[in-house]
């Protein structure tokens, strides 16, 4: 928290300089650029409330805002940072985060080093989360991207390997490799979503390692890339029941078990988890076409005095999308992303609902308009047609802590989002 607090006192001592159009500086000769971003957004839908805010009422409460600087050093050396703060619902209440903080050495073309908290190459758009203004979407295909689980993937704190090798007629391979341990967020998904299912959680951490390899290939505008993260840590909770009567679902192979310490029942998050990841994306002349599919594999162990429940959380995602340049000032696009769990919780417990069509997946149809009103503001209408719930253990954007009465099979919604950038 100090390290956050010196970034943040950092942040606001250059806004002065912000608010008459100042975003460089220099420092000892050397350049630092600033730039920042900030949306606003409204959420309006039917009877179900999404991503923990009151939408069936109609929400502004979806703000955020991001501060970054980067300083090139030397001509191999450069240093970065920005903080980041939001308010979606009861998503970051506007606690401040550090988004990331690194040092880049470039040694050659093909072998680079970053260092600190750095963002994670996972898929198309883990990195890149923050950059709202690049895309055409007001929300990110929820299915890979979910919200709720931004500030816990978009960056970890260890050390990258990278690099960029030419393959002459073949195109260019660039890649990512990694290790380190994922930040911990109090306000994410996560902890509303075991909280909500009775296990209020006391910490989560997980050391991960993963690499990403992307193929800009001899196609113009065409770039395919492969990913994989692996995580081994553990999530307490303290369960607020005892079911005895759970079946234990044997955990997959190579799966620890540890003793977790502490008065009374108390359960844990164990490894492996693994993700794996395929994607695509191609742009020709104003179409862009892109497309991604995820496979994630997640055990919990759960266990009191006298009982034990492991539960199966793993689940597949995958998205489709297409956007289209009509004119400088408009882009249309929709995407087709779905979202399926592997063994519902509903269907084996005798504490939650019923299996029914809505507890094991969300199908959501969106369609977008973006209109650019200047270089630097931007503002999107889109609509979302959903099918499906997910799961009580996954965070994908239901809650029962605004939808207390249970989550309705349909829903309908409209996102209205304005950014700005500099």
């Amino acid at each position: 928290m100090r390290s956050n607090g010196i970034v943040l006192r950092a942040a606001m001592s250059i806004i002065p300089g912000l608010l008459y159009g100042q975003t460089d500086f220099s420092v000892a000769g050397r350049e630092i650029q600033v730039h920042g971003f900030a949306s606003q957004g409204f959420v309006y839908s039917n009877q179900n409330n999404f991503l923990t805010m009151n939408t069936s009422q109609g929400s502004f409460a979806m703000t955020d805002f991001g501060l970054n600087a980067t300083l090139q050093v030397t001509d191999k050396l450069r240093v970065g940072v920005q903080i980041y703060d939001r308010n979606v619902g009861q998503l970051g209440e506007w606690h401040p985060l550090l988004d990331y903080a690194y040092a880049d050495y470039r040694l050659k073309d093909w072998l680079g080093v970053r260092a600190g908290r750095v963002k994670t190459q996972l898929g198309l758009y883990t990195s890149t989360q923050d950059a709202d203004f690049l895309r055409t979407w007001a929300l990110l295909p929820q299915s890979v991207y979910p919200t709720d689980l931004r500030s816990m993937t978009i960056a970890h704190d260890g050390i990258d390997l990278y690099g960029a090798i030419p393959l002459r007629g073949a195109g260019s391979l660039s890649y990512t490799a990694y290790a380190g341990a994922r930040p911990d967020d109090k306000r994410s998904g996560l902890y509303y979503q075991f909280a909500d299912v009775g296990w209020p959680p006391k910490g989560s951490s997980a050391w991960m390692a993963g690499a990403d390899v992307r193929w800009t290939t001899f196609v113009p505008g065409l770039m395919l890339g492969i990913s994989a993260n692996f995580q081994k840590g553990a999530d307490e909770f303290y369960p607020s029941g005892t079911p005895a009567s759970q079946p234990v679902v044997p955990p997959p192979a190579g799966s620890q078990v540890y003793p977790l310490g502490g008065p009374g029942p108390s359960s844990g998050v164990y490894g492996p988890y693994r993700a794996t990841d395929a994607y695509a994306d191609y742009t020709t002349g104003r179409l862009h076409l892109a497309g991604e599919y995820r496979r994630n594999f997640r055990f919990v162990d759960v266990r009191g005095m006298m009982w034990r429940y492991v539960r199966n959380l793993s689940d597949r995602a995958w998205f489709a999308s297409a956007s289209y340049k009509a004119a400088k000032w408009l882009e249309v696009g929709a995407y087709e992303s779905r979202y399926y769990v592997d063994h519902p919780a509903a269907l084996d417990s005798p504490y939650f609902e019923p299996p029914t069509d809505s507890s094991y997946h969300i199908f959501d149809h969106a369609a977008t308009l973006r209109f650019d009103l200047t270089h630097s503001w931007n503002l999107k209408l889109e609509g979302h047609f959903m099918d499906g719930s997910g799961d009580p253990f996954a965070p994908h954007g239901f809650y029962k802590r605004v939808n207390p009465d249970g989550v309705k099979p349909k829903t309908t919604m409209v996102v209205i989002r304005a950014g700005w950038t500099f």
